[in-house]
C-alpha cells in the first residue's frame, strides 16, 4: 500500500467484510485511512476517530492500530455498534524518516485548529469535521516517563474511561502514578489538562466528544508498548458500550 512500512502494513481487502481501505491526499500528503463499519447494534453506529504517529518517531500506537484491525477481522463482535476510523500513520513524511517534527519543523500535535498550512492538518481536520466523531482516541509514546498514563478531554464521562483503560494495559506494563508528568499534575496516571494545538474534535462541536491520548514508555519494548495500547483501545470501546447501554435504559 505504499506509505506504510511493511511492519505495520495490515492485511486488508478480503480480511473481513465489514473492513475498508481507503485514502485521504491532498497536495504532496497522502494518509492511510481504514473504516471498520462493525455488526449493527441496537441503534445508530457511533462514530470513534481512532490515531497515531502524530509524531514519527512512535510507531507503537501505528502498529497498535494495525492490530486492533486484525483483530476485529478475527472477533468482528467487538465493533459491534461502531463505526471505527483508523489513521494509524497521521505524520506520514516524519513517520518515513523516523523524526518527531515534519520536514518544515513543524510539531502536528500543536497545529490544530489553528488555521495549519500543513496538509497532513488540513486533511485531518476535514476529516474530523465531516465525521463528527463521538469519540477521538489518540496513542502516543513518551520518552521521559517509566510507565503508562493518559490525558482525558471532552465529555465528562471520559475519566470512567481511562481508568479502565489503563487497568487493563497495566497488567503489561507499569502505570506512571507520579503526581507530575510531562509538566502536569496526574492522579493514578490520569491528567485532566493538554497542550494547545492537539488532534481534537472542533472546538466549537456540540455535544463534546470523549477524547483519550494514551501514553507509553518509549523506553520499553515494542511489542510491551503495543499490546498494552490494543488491550486499552479495547476496553475503551467496551466501558464506552456499557456506558451507552446504561443510558438507553435511563
Amino acid at each position: 500500500m505504499g506509505i506504510l512500512p511493511s511492519e505495520v502494513e495490515p492485511i486488508v481487502g478480503q480480511c473481513s467484510p465489514y473492513l475498508r481501505s481507503l485514502r485521504l491526499k491532498a497536495d504532496e500528503c497522502e494518509l492511510p485511512h481504514y473504516r471498520f463499519s462493525g455488526p449493527a447494534g441496537g441503534g445508530d453506529a457511533v462514530r470513534i476517530g481512532l490515531f497515531a504517529a502524530i509524531h514519527g518517531d512512535e510507531p507503537a500506537g501505528a502498529q497498535a492500530l494495525v492490530h486492533f484491525i486484525e483483530m476485529l477481522c478475527r472477533e468482528p463482535e467487538l465493533a459491534e455498534g461502531y463505526d471505527l476510523f483508523f489513521y494509524p500513520v497521521c505524520n506520514p513524511r516524519a513517520f518515513v524518516a523516523g523524526t518527531r517534527l515534519t520536514p518544515s519543523g513543524k510539531d502536528l500535535n500543536r497545529e490544530f485548529w489553528r488555521n495549519s498550512a500543513e496538509p497532513e492538518v488540513r486533511l485531518l481536520e476535514q476529516e474530523i469535521r465531516a465525521n463528527a466523531f463521538q469519540g477521538l482516541v489518540s496513542l502516543h509514546s513518551d520518552d521521559t516517563s517509566d510507565g503508562l498514563y493518559g490525558f482525558v478531554r471532552g465529555a465528562v464521562l471520559t475519566r470512567g474511561l481511562l481508568e479502565p483503560a489503563l487497568a487493563a494495559a497495566e497488567k503489561i506494563l507499569p502505570r506512571n502514578r507520579k503526581p507530575m508528568i510531562d509538566g502536569f499534575r496526574a492522579e493514578n496516571g490520569i491528567i485532566s489538562e493538554c497542550y494547545d494545538g492537539i488532534l481534537a474534535s472542533p472546538p466549537d462541536l456540540k455535544p463534546e466528544p470523549f477524547e483519550i491520548i494514551l501514553e507509553t514508555p518509549h523506553s520499553a519494548a515494542m511489542d510491551l508498548q503495543v499490546r498494552s495500547l490494543v488491550v486499552a483501545t479495547r476496553a475503551i470501546l467496551i466501558e464506552y458500550r456499557k456506558f451507552l447501554a446504561f443510558a438507553a435504559n435511563l
